[in-house]
């Protein structure tokens, strides 16, 4: 019913695994391109940084992480991923809580009007 990678204007994401309450994605960020400014009502995201270096909003802080660093957005957050850089982005999403479909993104700001 899905396809396993899923290509958006940012990038893609690749669907790793998924079980009850938990959901691993590979994403990658195209160069100088980033994800909506979001929140989800029913899931927290865990995001490990595996290529590149990644600008986060997370809530009211703004941090840049590099490879093998990790930041948790609890359910509820803002937050966004941002790619500045000339190559791309790569990172492992871990996503849990009741509720993991893509229909649960509440989107405050997008570059790709997107609603």
């Amino acid at each position: 019913n899905y396809h396993r990678k899923v290509y958006r204007p940012w990038g893609y994401y690749d669907s790793l695994d998924f079980g009850d309450r938990f959901q691993v994605k590979r994403i990658s960020i195209n160069p100088g391109s980033k994800i909506s400014l979001q929140k989800h009502k029913y899931r927290a995201e865990h995001w490990v940084i595996i290529k590149g270096i990644a600008l986060i909003t997370n809530g009211k802080k703004i941090m840049e992480l590099h490879e093998n660093q990790s930041t948790y957005i609890p359910k509820g957050e803002i937050h966004r991923l941002e790619n500045q850089q000339t190559t791309a982005l790569e990172i492992i999403e871990v996503q849990t809580g009741d509720y993991l479909g893509e229909d649960d993104i509440i989107r405050i700001d997008d570059d790709y009007d997107r609603n």
